[in-house]
């Protein structure tokens, strides 16, 4: 039987740094969800990522991001991940 480790990780971004990144973690296969928080904390957007994250599902998902991003402020990214057990 395996499991499967569940890994957490906060990146603290600004602007398009902040759409970059999501759209580099939109394209990796391990991560399970994304978590964007403004800078008191508040959770402004959850997105589930799957597997199957396709880019035309993607784009909306982007979209959303960049138009988050282009408010004043910074922003954190709480990343979510599935990591294979290592032997």
């Amino acid at each position: 039987m395996t499991e499967q480790l569940e890994a957490r990780k906060t990146t603290h971004l600004r602007g398009q740094a902040l759409v970059e990144k999501v759209k580099e973690l939109l394209h990796e296969g391990n991560v399970r969800r994304l978590v964007i928080k403004n800078d008191k904390g508040h959770t402004v957007m959850e997105i589930p990522v799957t597997a199957g994250v396709v880019v035309a599902v993607a784009a909306p998902v982007v979209a959303a991001v960049a138009a988050i991003a282009a408010l004043a402020g910074e922003w954190s990214v709480d990343v979510e991940r599935h990591e294979p057990p290592q032997t």
